[in-house]
């Protein structure tokens, strides 16, 4: 049976379409009239700072997926690999390399390209190649530089001291923003923002959490939803966004309704998505397998208390990267045998991932939990979640039948 026609779309990803637009557009805006522009990395706590502030924040890492999604990222490749950087480097770094060195300048660009930053905050902690982009952006566009320094610490080994030294670095950004912009920090804005971060969290919570249903009211053709997560964290447009994302999903649960009409197998994905490919996500549904679960999309919520902001930040930021830092390969098996566990999954897919080899590493060991603690069989699929030439479409795709139809005989013997 072919779904593609049958299957159904949450109305929230038309939605995002513009919420993605108007985020870029924000951030050209900012800049023609004069306000303070900061590229920073995800998921840490300077994006609810730089919203209390007034501060326009810009994702250079969320940037690759846009250029992964319009096609542009072989060109920035080709750019980066002709400065010296290996094909072998992650593709986010050698996408932003190859963007700031040649199609920032140009415009004709994807919503408008990113505007020129007054500021960067290059971190010193989460994966080196996330490391070395800031330090590479901050030589090649000259802004002001904040220095983050965190301790690499895994979350169930953070003590009150890394606490008290990311606090100590929560107050270093916040003057040194106050001295570049000439803009103080307002703690009630503050306060504000930190509530709605968590309220975003709590609704992605839930959200996820429908994802459990059988049969699943959304899959990870979604994925894009996390969008909000990972740039408007701290403003009302992400609760607004993910509060009618979560009425859409509730009442399609609450009808039986799924992403496919004959819901067959569900499937967990571990590692990044192919950003440039995520109509493979399509395929499976095609043939009335979805894939209700996956690793990435689990990153994204840190639950806050807007009672004590510096504080909740400064352990959001402790937090920052933990699949690819300093997370154990035995936490990670467990991460990954609750999910599977919750989701109901039949079978798994571990993406072998050329462009991440840290969040790849272990796979071996996730394949073995999974088949003796869960008799959940999986299939290690090759690729790379930016760059195209390093994944096959035509042979993947027959991987994928042949695992489908070998957990569908696994189902029949039940």
């Amino acid at each position: 049976m072919n779904t593609s026609k049958a299957r159904k779309r949450l109305e929230a990803s038309r939605r995002l379409r513009q919420v993605v637009a108007e985020f870029y557009l924000e951030g050209l805006k900012a800049k023609s009239e004069r306000k303070p522009v900061g590229w920073i990395p995800p998921m840490n706590g300077a994006i609810e700072i730089f919203y209390a502030m007034d501060i326009q924040p810009v994702f250079p890492e969320n940037w690759s997926p846009v250029c992964a999604a319009f096609g542009l990222s072989a060109h920035n490749f080709e750019v980066a690999e002709k400065m010296g950087y290996s094909p072998d480097l992650c593709g986010y770094l050698r996408n932003i390399v190859g963007y700031v060195h040649d199609m920032m300048h140009r415009p004709d660009q994807p919503l408008g390209g990113l505007p020129r930053p007054d500021i960067i905050i290059s971190c010193g902690g989460g994966c080196v190649p996330v490391m070395k982009i800031f330090q590479i952006l901050e030589e090649r566009l000259g802004p002001a530089v904040f220095y983050s320094d965190l301790p690499q610490v895994a979350p169930e080994d953070i003590k009150s001291h890394h606490l008290d030294y990311a606090l100590y670095m929560m107050e270093k950004l916040i003057s040194f923003l106050e001295e570049v912009t000439g803009r103080r920090l307002d703690m009630e804005r503050l306060r504000e923002a930190v509530r709605l971060s968590d309220q975003a969290c709590a609704l992605w919570d839930e959200l996820m959490s429908y994802r459990s249903r059988v049969p699943s009211p959304f899959s990870a053709a979604e994925i894009g939803l996390m969008f909000v997560m990972v740039t408007r964290q701290g403003t009302r447009t992400a609760v607004d966004f993910l509060a009618d994302t979560l009425a859409e999903v509730k009442d399609r649960a609450d009808q039986g309704a799924g992403v496919i009409q004959n819901e067959e197998l569900r499937i967990f994905w571990d590692n990044i998505p192919l950003w440039y490919n995520l109509g493979l996500f399509n395929y499976f549904e095609e043939k009335n397998a979805v894939v209700v679960a996956e690793t990435y999309s689990s990153a994204w919520s840190i639950r806050l208390d807007p009672a004590r902001p510096l504080e909740s930040l400064a352990y959001k930021s402790l937090l920052s990267y933990p699949l690819v830092s300093c997370v154990s390969v035995e936490q990670r098996i467990k991460t990954v045998l609750k999910a599977c566990r919750e989701y109901k999954i039949d079978g798994a897919v571990l993406h072998s991932n050329k462009s991440c080899k840290p969040i790849t590493l272990g796979q071996m060991d996730i394949r073995r939990a999974l088949s003796e603690e869960l008799n959940i069989p999986c299939l290690i699929l090759d690729g790379d979640h930016m760059d195209p030439r390093n994944f096959s479409e035509a042979q993947a795709k027959n991987r994928i039948d042949a695992f489908l139809e070998m957990l569908k005989e696994g189902r029949g013997k039940k």
